[in-house]
């Protein structure tokens, strides 16, 4: 300090306190705004996907699974709503012109699951509703005709199924593509309906995938609550033939199970499976036209109030899929 400079006065410890303050308070404040304008928590989040607007689905009684058939197990469901983009997902390009999804996360080239292929099958399509007249052409599925899809169910506020089946299909993706996993998806709303369930199935043969994983969630009614894995039965008929796949299908859909409970703390169904959470069928072309490993997996019911809080959860989407991811990569490391 040079000798004309003014002397300094002297701070005292309430100054020193304010100053403090008059940094820290709007701070605080300014961070707060900003939680508050990215949502807050997942249950402001979960509300707000809740209430999109959504259109008329089915109300015939059959199950939208992917065009397969429920009667006695489905109420007639809500409409179904459509997300923005995902802008999560900035993977290259995976597509291969065969109804496999067009955005994807790279494979870790060094984890426990590298050279592993997975298909997974987002149940339904955003844009169905748009397109009834095509979901509604029957396909062979080996053993008989039936519908090429349908809309799929929604809870009572009107989230559809398909926007959760896709949204956990790409966090099952982005989980096992960080474990080295090569992960293809039948489709990543990048079709304007479909595939189509035989479609579906030729995807993952395609692939020669090592396992593949349908997501849905049911549309029971009230009181119906928990999960469960549907297996194939042994069909054989036209095209149907899962003589090879009856045995590593039900092993793959028992470590699924396993690890739902575990990572979600859901509870097996209550109306299906007997409580092992575990259903065997022979009526779903997805399943009977597989030539590889494959499961369906119901996540809870949609038109359960307690069910749809949880599947309107971005947490317990996380979650689902990461109890999902795990039994698939049990499976795969046997």
């Amino acid at each position: 300090m040079s000798n004309g400079s003014p002397p300094s006065p002297p701070r005292s410890p309430g100054g020193t306190a304010l100053i403090v303050l008059s940094i820290f308070v709007p701070t605080c404040f300014a961070g707060w705004l900003g939680w508050q304008a990215i949502g807050g928590t997942d249950d402001g989040r979960a509300k707000e996907a809740a209430s999109r607007p959504s259109a008329a689905a089915r109300t015939d009684g059959r199950t939208p699974e992917g065009g397969e058939e429920k009667p006695s197990r489905r109420a007639p469901s809500a409409g179904a709503s459509r997300p923005g983009p995902d802008k999560s997902r900035g993977g290259k390009d995976t597509g291969s012109g065969d109804g496999a999804g067009q955005r994807g996360d790279s494979p870790a080239p060094d984890g426990p699951l590298a050279g592993k292929v997975v298909v997974i099958d987002p149940g339904h399509n955003l844009h169905n509703r748009d397109h009834t007249g095509e979901i509604a052409k029957s396909v062979d599925i080996g053993t008989h005709r039936k519908e090429c899809d349908t809309t799929g169910a929604a809870t009572n506020s009107g989230y559809s199924e398909a926007a959760f089946t896709l949204d956990v299909s790409r966090r099952i993706r982005t989980l096992l593509a960080d474990r080295g996993a090569t992960v293809k998806m039948t489709q990543d709303d990048d079709r304007p309906y479909g595939p189509c369930v035989d479609e579906r199935a030729r995807i993952g043969n395609k692939a020669k995938a090592d396992a593949v994983v349908s997501v849905h969630a049911d549309g029971s009614v009230t009181g119906n609550r928990g999960f469960h894995v549907i297996l194939p039965a042994s069909v054989r008929g036209g095209d149907a033939d899962t003589s090879d796949i009856v045995k590593p299908s039900r092993e793959l859909g028992e470590r699924i199970a396993g690890m739902f409970v575990r990572e979600t703390g859901s509870r097996p169904s209550n109306y299906i499976g007997g409580g092992t959470g575990l259903d065997v069928r022979s009526d779903l072309g997805g399943l009977n036209l597989s030539t590889v490993p494959k499961v369906f997996i119901e996540c809870g019911n949609m038109r359960d109030p307690d069910d749809a809080a949880d599947l309107t959860s971005p947490k317990w989407r996380q979650n689902a899929a990461q109890g999902i991811a795990n039994g698939i990569e049990h499976f795969l490391k046997k």
